[in-house]
Formats: C-alpha cells, structure tokens, sequence
C-alpha cells in the first residue's frame, strides 16, 4: 500500500507556524523550568515518605502559599530573575511534601498506584498541551468562565459534603473535578501563548500554573485509582 511508504517529517509535526518564535521561546523556558519544578517536588515528596522530617500536611501548605505570595510579589526583571527562581523550586518542594499524605495511602493500599498515576498524568498532561499548541490560537480560551464555574461548584460540593460525608458526592467531585483539571491545561497553555504574544514573558509565573495542574491532576487520579484498588480487595474477600 502506497501510505505505508510514506515517510513521516518529525520537523513538520516540531513546527508551531501560528505562534511567534519569541513565544516558542518563552515556551522552551517555561517546559524547561516545569520539568525543574517535577525533580524539585519529587525530592519534597520523598522527604516526606521516605525520610518522614516534615509530616505535617499544615507546614507543607503554608510553605507553598508562602512561596506562592512571595513570587507573585516580587516583580519579573532580570535582577530578580535568580530569586524568582529560587522561590519557585521552595514552590515546588512544598508542593511534593503536600502530596504525603496521598502517597502513603497509595503505599499502604497497593504502591504500584504511584507509578501509574504518574503515567497516567503524564500521558494526559502531554496530550492536553500538544492539543493546545497545535489548535488554533485562542480556540480554547472560552473555557475559563466554564472552568471557574465549574471549580467553584466543586469547591461548594467538597465543602458540604463534610457535612454529608458522602462517598458518591465524593467519587463525583474527584472524577469531574479531575476532568475539569484536564481542561484547564488546554486554558492555561493557549493563555500563556497569548500573555506571551502580547509581551508577558514571566515565564517563572507561568511554570507555576502548568505546574498547578499537573500536580492537581496527578493527586486526583491517585485518589481515584486508590478507591477502585481498594474497592476491589473489598470485593475479593
């Protein structure tokens, strides 16, 4: 058959033609530091399963918001651009110690669930953003009155159901919620394409929020994949 003679060009599929080259740029240092911030937070969540020195979920969530307020103050320039750095790695490091308690429930139900999450999240995250980079600009930016909505039902749901405490409205909010996260990383990247065009080039602040998603994203599906696994031994006995 003649289309299995065909030869794929890598370098056509490698080309963005609708965005700028100072915003393929932008995008190289944004991937680069997001790839810096997962090494960053695997070391916190290491710390804090592995070698047990910050157990306190408390202490993990005050850091990162620290670090959080402390970048958003602290103005994008080149003078700053070291420090910017440094609070975004402090980010990242108590965001992986956050994910600690997650994790040990992982290992106490079955420790593979760790491992597939992570691909799972990986594959989905890759697939998301090369949607967004690929698809026309601004296609997907009227997403985020939906996303935001959505969130905040989500929010309002998890904040009655400690009240309720139940385990469907639980399920729901962790599978819609994780379905929601995949479309805020269409949102976030296309809003970055379009920040960067028009001269936002904070590529630390940036990080952050694909760094957000994927965490989100990766902290859901272990939920998720920890209540069929134990929903299954259940079944067994």
């Amino acid at each position: 058959m003649d289309f299995l003679d065909r030869n794929i060009n890598f370098n056509a599929l490698l080309k963005f033609s609708h965005i700028s080259h100072s915003t393929q740029q932008h995008l190289k240092r944004v991937y680069s530091s997001f790839a810096v911030c997962m090494l960053v937070a695997a070391a916190g969540a290491y710390v804090n399963v592995v070698l047990q020195l910050l157990q306190g979920s408390f202490l993990s969530f005050a850091g990162s918001l620290g670090m959080m307020i402390w970048l958003m103050c602290t103005p994008h320039s080149q003078e700053t651009e070291k420090k910017r750095l440094g609070m975004l790695a402090g980010f990242a490091f108590f965001s992986g110690v956050g994910l600690g308690p997650v994790l040990n429930l992982c290992i106490s139900i079955n420790p593979s669930i760790i491992p597939t999450a992570f691909l799972g999240t990986s594959v989905i995250f890759i697939c998301f953003s090369l949607s967004a980079l690929y698809a026309q600009r601004r296609s997907f930016l009227f997403l985020g009155g939906i996303l935001l909505s959505a969130l905040s039902l989500l929010l309002l749901s998890s904040l009655v159901n400690i009240f309720i405490g139940s385990v469907l409205l639980f399920k729901m909010h962790m599978y819609i919620g994780l379905l929601v996260m995949c479309g805020f990383v269409l949102f976030d990247t296309q809003l970055i394409i379009e920040k960067a065009e028009h001269g936002d080039k904070d590529y630390v602040w940036h990080c952050v929020d694909l760094f957000l998603d994927f965490i989100t994203i990766f902290r859901k599906l272990m939920v998720i994949l920890a209540m069929n696994e134990k929903e299954k031994k259940k079944e067994r006995k």
